[in-house]
């Protein structure tokens, strides 16, 4: 596969699509350019006026929808009062669905934060340990399987090939191939590639990561993911919108997502990325119908933008996760050598310095459905932004789009920490 450049704010590496990636801390990269606006910027008396914050977001979330996203939902809670929460849709899309904040979404790499807290519920357990290498949970189905250990799955530092590079999984990412792929067939397609480097020499962003943990969930528990998000994350929560699909069924209403047909693709898109199965739309193609199978434990599960919120809050205050495994999920490693101490990735969760405070979280998409969710370290505040069309940021496809969610988030993050937004950010 050809060398792609990943949007938000523009994150270059080798192949793989943006899909149930991270895109390496694509949150704060793309609010970086905003920093020294930021410092410029003068708190208002406005900006404490929750009704000006809903209006700046309403604005900034419809600025988005006018460059070509057929819909985005915003919620952010900043601990204080009511939560801020909007919803806006290209009319076209109408016909199909009156898009709410409620809807449920296509979470993509945000699913690797719930694996992630699913295998340290474990360790806490005394079930399983970070320092267990792979081949002590799957015999013979990684190669060098006794030097990568299981931390280094959940932190991206094992040198996996990442299957979604794989020619062989396009057609699924497509919606063209409806075969369902399990975390055992997911990880023998990362693994049958040579690795990138030695386990533990460096960070690179890998699905093959997570295939491979879902493969340990399941060994040690005996039990499906599915089962395993339900009962021990989603019902204990209280989480109803929240799942792991089996299938391309959705349980409650949803969002509908679309991507550019084949004719109305951008013309960066490479002519094998161009074609998605669904019904056509306004010169788009709803691939809400297809099945998000081929993401697996990387990046398959439902959920709500109030549903994950939740999730943060319950995750980041100690509710899913004894101290001790929340301090190792938020022990980092740098996603690029050369800035140690900038942007950090840790068990399944990111972090990164944003001008209005530090964030954890993560970011993801699959075709039709962009998600960015944000926390602070505590969990009591908490920004979701959700965009039902994905295609926009790979290959450096749509900058129309790719600047109008940046601004639209930058707000979103700032809103969520009670700090005025950036000059750069009302600019738009």
């Amino acid at each position: 596969m050809p060398q792609r450049v990943f949007s938000l704010d523009r994150v270059v590496r080798p192949g793989g699509l943006r899909m149930v990636t991270a895109s390496a801390l694509a949150v704060s990269l793309a609010v970086a350019a905003a920093s020294s606006a930021a410092a410029a910027a003068t708190p208002s008396a406005a900006w404490s006026d929750a009704k000006a914050q809903r209006a700046q977001l309403q604005q900034l979330a419809r600025e988005l929808v006018d460059a070509g996203a057929p819909g985005v939902i915003v919620r952010v809670d900043n601990g204080r009062g009511q939560p801020v929460e909007i919803a806006a849709q290209a009319p076209w899309t109408r016909q199909d669905h009156l898009l709410k904040v409620g809807d449920e979404f296509r979470m993509g790499s945000n699913t690797k934060t719930m694996v992630a807290t699913l295998l340290l519920q474990l360790v806490a357990e005394g079930r399983l340990a970070l320092t267990d290498p792979v081949e002590k949970w799957l015999p013979g189905r990684v190669p060098n399987g006794k030097a990568i250990t299981l931390r280094m799955l959940l932190n991206h530092t094992s040198g996996l090939f990442d299957y979604t590079q794989d020619a062989v999984i396009l057609p699924s990412i497509l919606g063209t191939d409806r075969r369902r792929w399990t975390s055992a067939k997911l990880l023998a397609l990362g693994v049958k590639h040579d690795p990138l480097f030695a386990p533990g020499a460096k960070w690179s962003y890998s699905n093959t990561n997570y295939a491979a943990i879902g493969a340990v969930l399941e060994q040690a528990t005996g039990a499906d993911l599915d089962d395993l998000v339900r009962d021990r994350i989603a019902r204990p929560l209280g989480l109803k919108h929240t799942y792991y699909p089996t299938d391309s069924t959705w349980r409650g209403p949803h969002a509908h997502g679309y991507e550019p047909d084949a004719a109305h693709m951008p013309p960066a898109v490479p002519a094998e990325f161009r074609h998605f199965a669904g019904t056509p739309r306004h010169d788009h193609v709803d691939v809400s119908g297809n099945d998000p199978g081929w993401g697996g434990a990387a990046g398959a599960v439902v959920s709500t933008a109030q549903d994950w919120s939740r999730f943060f809050t319950a995750l980041m205050s100690g509710k899913l996760l004894p101290a001790a495994q929340l301090a190792q999920m938020r022990t980092t490693v740098p996603v690029d050598s050369q800035q140690p101490d900038g942007p950090g990735y840790g068990l399944g969760i990111q972090t990164g310095a944003h001008p209005c405070g530090t964030f954890w979280g993560h970011e993801g998409g699959v075709p039709g459905y962009l998600t960015t969710n944000v926390t602070d370290r505590t969990g009591s505040r908490t920004a979701t932004v959700l965009i039902s069309t994905e295609f926009w940021a790979e290959f450096g496809a749509n900058p129309k789009i790719a600047k109008a969610a940046q601004t639209l988030k930058t707000a979103a993050i700032c809103t969520m920490f009670g700090k005025p937004v950036p000059t750069a950010a009302h600019a738009g």
